[in-house]
């Protein structure tokens, strides 16, 4: 082997009292070499529950075939043998036998001293399991290199393969990109041999790679099986094997592999940490375009060392019961997908989606068949007003765009970014402040059946990095400090830029096109033929309010169902002036035939609009409907006294007035429907996943209000085509109670309407944990916030088979009257030992006290014995952090309707990024359970 001396040495077990490892399962398999050393028999060390599964007297399903990667060992696969063992003596599931191998030359198995490139570890995986007697169904799960051997396995044994597992691996590497610079750095002249087998360092910086940490007993036991530079000459081969170009002797059987990979359709599973400095978004994408039938969740926090991350065995435990019907069959799939079997593949793949999306979209109420261009066309020859944008920069005058500019505009666009490569299915993350440029680029990409990818610069910059690296933008359209930071931190993409720079600053951008580029070419060009309702349109991120930000996955006929279900509720059609200050719904208003506007405003920060911006805007369009944002309308109401009369007059003009996206006081909707007199006040509630579920007017907020309902947040009946259901808590606050209509329960909001979102995009088992009916005690501790634990029994999921529903993750009531009531979310639920309160309600009545500005009801300590502790931002805002004094106390808890064990007083209650306005519980949570232990008093 290159750069390294080996010293055979044969197979052994491992020592006793590893972490986590029962020496049961250990064994050493003999196995002829069909490498250069023929007839020669190779010692194996093998993790295999299949002795105990004896023992118990268990049948398995099938065999998961694990393979480690460099440089770990069997180790790495330890919480999946014995969760498997576990779950078959309980008979709580499917009973799997789980081998994991150690492969020659690494972990326990044996020192060969010969090289064993890629082929011959395919060969050798393939040797092991022959020798065993390895019989089908078999599921192969893989990580690092491991998934490169075990995908080898999986091609060259259909007979056998039923499934396929996969943790951060590769499987290609782009011609045009250089390998992962650890990796470079391992393989650079005077460095390899003293990296990988002369010294621990390339084992230690992999070690290292945990998030969180990996403990030092753990680290041990990866370590065990390679003390010594002796044990570590597989270390330095696995590196040495690294196809860098295609003269590499590994290239031929790396390319073989993976072109054989896309003709493979049984159910495939990708977990993948993000953070892994090797194996990046890049290789995850490489390996869904060969799989786009795969499930995949990306584990935001998670890295290189994944398995030791999170809980992947629960979770692959969990897909594979899911999929018990196919993965326990045998039976292969080396054709392309049937129809049939893509309807029967989980969301989350490419393909999935455009059968997903057809199937969903004719659920409930039939949406329309006009695409979302149709006014575009129909009012081509319009010199009427399309949309105005009021600070096109440079201190100009607002920018009017007739319906023929825009639509000749798109067309134009569209025909350009076909030229330059944009096709159907590519994503296109847009980075463009709202206006002129971001709604034609942005018809211009559904045009062209490209799927716009839409994170609000609100999430700050390392929430738009998260958010754009973990779509794979395929293209990235972009105004100067987007593509500044896309160029800074390595965003993937081509760039294309709104605006003309010099030529030396594009370079430094790397600017492939401008936007003027792409109008000239275009002019006169054919556009491609147009997509389909069920395709993929949009990627649109949730706020990040509740963890990080979630792309949520729209077809063009969902698009289309929230355009109709808005035309219905509000009456916004052609002739309607929209002033959008939340800028989805300012994109939407061409899909309507509106005139739209955004108010002059930084749209990062809501709460910087003014009412005389807002005052312009609906001068600019003579607008019958506002929708604002909460922080925005504080802000508006803040303000008024600048208006003149002739702004004043303005806002008379407006018939219906909107704000969403945070709960909002009768107060304040009523401040701001002072300033449009003539509107009709609303506030609906909605989320990413499906825009607008109920509405409520001003109106009906009061009439709610003395109707003495107990609790929460009155949130209205539900819209056209939406139906409602609760799922009741139990006395842990979970969600267990089958979804009901029945006034007065108190759970889990489920929702249904032809609106909803696809899918979460790369997010399986978010996805998973949001459907009803589905099991989601095994979901991610990083995705708590976002993920409702708990289960809605089957028997409901039976009786919808037709409706999909949407587990929102609030809690809430219905009335006698049908009304939503939001009482806060479901990781917000306290379980006390009287019984489970709801946070929202308390707060309501805390915020009643004249001290008190804003409240935050949170629960300490372990489930089902949680104390309650009352937050509070005062009035007159308090210096520092403290206990409340003795009279503040006692009124909360004289108000409060709940026992309350403590209150403590902060200077400011601390907010969501995008709305301003959401109150971050779960994170007040444990800063009361740190300061209240004897922790510094400081600012949440």
């Amino acid at each position: 082997m290159p750069g390294a001396a080996r010293t055979p040495a044969p197979a052994s077990m491992p020592p006793q009292g590893l972490p986590g490892l029962d020496s049961r399962f250990s064994r050493i398999a003999l196995v002829p070499d069909s490498g250069d050393a023929i007839g020669t028999t190779r010692g194996w060390h093998a993790l295999d529950n299949g002795a105990e599964l004896d023992r118990l007297g268990v049948t398995p399903v099938g065999t998961i075939l694990c393979v480690h990667g460099n440089p770990t060992w069997s180790y790495l696969w330890r919480e999946l043998v014995q969760q498997a063992t576990d779950v078959a003596a309980t008979g709580s599931g499917d009973a799997w036998r789980v081998i994991a191998v150690d492969q020659l030359d690494m972990g326990f198995s044996e020192r060969t001293g010969v090289h064993r490139p890629l082929a011959q570890r395919v060969r050798d995986l393939a040797d092991f399991t022959l020798a065993i007697g390895l019989e089908g169904p078999v599921v192969t799960l893989g990580h690092d290199w491991g998934g490169v051997v075990s995908m080898g396995w999986a091609v060259d044994h259909p007979e056998l393969l039923s499934g396929l597992m996969l943790l951060n691996t590769a499987i290609h590497q782009p011609s045009d990109a250089p390998i992962p610079a650890p990796l470079r750095l391992a393989l650079a002249r005077g460095v390899f041999g003293q990296a990988t087998v002369a010294t621990p360092a390339f084992l230690e910086t992999t070690l290292a790679l945990g998030h969180p940490a990996v403990s030092r007993a753990v680290k041990d036991a990866y370590r065990a099986p390679y003390r010594g530079a002796a044990r570590r000459g597989g270390i330095g081969g696995f590196v040495a094997d690294i196809p860098v170009d295609a003269s590499h002797q590994s290239f031929a059987e790396l390319s073989r592999i993976s072109s054989a990979l896309r003709r493979l359709t049984v159910p495939a599973v990708m977990l993948w940490g993000p953070r892994d400095p090797i194996f990046s978004d890049r290789y995850l994408d490489d390996l869904i375009d060969r799989l786009p039938h795969a499930d995949v969740h990306r584990f935001e926090g998670a890295g290189h060392l994944i398995a030791e991350d999170v809980d992947y065995a629960d979770a692959l435990l969990t897909w594979l019961g899911d999929n018990a019907a196919r993965v326990t069959t045998g039976a292969a799939r080396s054709e392309q997908p049937t129809e049939d079997y893509a309807d029967t593949v989980a969301t989350g793949s490419k393909a999935a989606l455009v059968e997903k999306a057809s199937d969903d979209a004719g659920t409930g109420a039939a949406a329309s068949d006009r695409p979302l261009w149709h006014y575009l066309d129909e009012l081509s020859d319009s010199g009427e007003t399309a949309l105005v944008e009021m600070n096109p920069g440079n201190g100009a005058e607002p920018r009017v765009v007739s319906w023929k500019l825009l639509s000749r505009r798109v067309r134009e666009i569209a025909a350009g970014l076909a030229g330059v490569g944009v096709k159907k299915g590519d994503r296109v993350s847009l980075l463009v402040q709202p206006g002129a440029d971001l709604t034609a680029v942005l018809y211009a990409c559904l045009r062209l059946g490209a799927v716009v990818v839409v994170a609000d610069a609100g999430l700050g910059l390392p929430g738009l990095t998260r958010a754009v690296r973990g779509a794979q933008a395929d293209h990235v359209i972009g105004a100067a400090p987007g593509l500044a930071a896309a160029r800074a931190l390595g965003w993937p993409g081509q760039k294309i830029s709104v605006t003309t720079f010099p030529r030396a600053v594009a370079r430094a951008l790397g600017i492939s096109h401008t936007l003027a580029e792409l109008v000239r070419d275009g002019r006169g060009a054919t556009l491609p033929e147009a997509p389909a309702p069920s395709d993929t349109a949009a990627i649109l991120f949730t706020s990040g309010s509740t963890g990080p930000a979630k792309g949520v996955v729209y077809s063009h006929a969902q698009l289309g169902a929230i355009r109709d279900t808005l035309a219905a509720q509000y009456g916004v059609g052609v002739g309607t002036g929209l002033v959008a200050g939340f800028a989805p719904f300012a994109l939407l208003g061409p899909a309507l035939g509106a005139r739209s506007v955004t108010p002059d405003m930084d749209v990062t920060s809501p709460k910087t609009l003014t009412a005389t911006a807002v005052a312009q805007a609906a001068a600019a369009v003579d607008a019958t409907v506002v929708f604002l944002s909460p922080a925005a309308v504080t802000n508006v109401v803040a303000t008024a006294d600048a208006l003149t009369d002739a702004q004043r007059h303005a806002l008379a003009g407006v018939q219906t007035f909107l704000s969403a996206g945070a709960p909002v006081s009768e107060s304040l909707l009523a401040a701001a429907a002072d300033l449009m007199p003539n509107a009709s006040a609303h506030t609906p509630y909605g989320m990413t996943e499906g825009l607008l579920m109920t509405d409520i007017s001003l109106d009906g907020i009061r009439a709610a209000a003395a109707s003495r309902a107990v609790g929460g947040v009155c949130v209205g009946t539900p819209a056209a085509s939406v139906q409602v259901r609760i799922s009741a808590l139990d006395d842990l606050g979970q969600p267990t109670g089958e979804p009901t209509t029945e006034a007065g329960v108190t759970g889990e909001i489920v929702v249904s309407a032809p609106h909803l979102k696809s899918n979460y995009d790369r997010l399986w088992m978010t996805d998973r944990a949001s459907r009803v009916g589905t099991d989601s005690a095994f979901a991610d501790r990083r995705d708590a916030g976002d993920a409702s634990p708990g289960a809605v029994s089957a028997a409901a999921a039976a009786a919808s088979t037709r409706t999909r529903w949407h587990r929102t993750g609030d809690v809430g009531h219905l009335d006698e009257a049908g009304r939503l009531w939001v009482e806060g979310r479901l990781p917000h639920v306290i379980a006390t030992p009287d019984g489970v309160v709801t946070p929202v309600a308390p707060e309501q009545r805390v915020e009643s006290l004249d001290r008190v500005a804003r409240a935050a009801v949170v629960g300490v300590g372990p489930r089902g014995t949680q104390q309650i502790v009352v937050i509070v931002e005062t009035a007159s805002p308090a210096r520092r952090v403290a206990l409340a004094d003795r009279e503040l106390t006692s009124s909360i808890r004289g108000v409060a309707g709940v026992p309350v064990a403590a209150v403590l007083e902060v200077p400011r209650l601390p907010t969501d990024i995008r709305h301003n306005s959401k109150i971050d519980r779960s994170g007040l949570s444990r800063w009361a359970a740190d300061v209240l232990a004897g922790g510094r008093m400081r600012q949440p």
